[in-house]
C-alpha cells in the first residue's frame, strides 16, 4: 500500500506541474513572442513519475503591425489555447485520479489497522 501512496504522490506533484505550465500558457497566449512550455512525465525507478519541463521554441504567427516607428513584423505567442484548454481537463481529471487513489490507500490502512487491534 505503500508504494501505491508514494506513486499516487508523485503523480499528483507531476499532473500539478502541468497543470501550472498550462496555466501559465493559457495567461501568456496574448504576449508577443512569448514562447509555451510543454511537461513531459517519465517514470522513476521507484515506481513514480518525474515531469520534465521544456521550453517549445517553434515561432509563432508573424503580423504586421502599426507602431511609432511605422508597420513594423511582430511574431505572435505559439500558444494554441483549444489544445491548451483540452490538455489542462485531461490534466486535472488525471490530478483528481490520483487524490482518488490516495484516499483509497487512506481507507485500506484504517481499516487494516481496525482489524488488527
Amino acid at each position: 500500500m505503500i508504494s501505491a501512496y508514494s506513486s499516487a504522490q508523485t503523480a499528483l506533484k507531476a499532473f500539478g506541474t502541468k497543470i501550472n505550465s498550462n496555466a501559465n500558457n493559457i495567461a501568456n497566449a496574448n504576449t508577443n513572442e512569448f514562447k509555451k512550455t510543454r511537461v513531459t512525465n517519465a517514470t522513476t525507478e521507484t515506481q513514480g513519475v518525474k515531469a520534465t519541463v521544456d521550453k517549445v521554441n517553434t515561432p509563432g504567427t508573424s503580423i504586421f503591425e502599426e507602431t511609432g516607428a511605422g508597420m513594423e513584423r511582430v511574431e505572435l505567442s505559439n500558444v494554441d489555447l483549444a489544445s491548451e484548454l483540452t490538455e489542462m481537463t485531461t490534466n486535472s481529471q488525471f490530478y483528481k485520479a490520483n487524490l482518488k487513489t490516495i484516499e483509497t490507500v487512506n481507507e485500506m490502512t484504517g481499516e487494516l489497522l481496525n482489524i488488527k487491534s
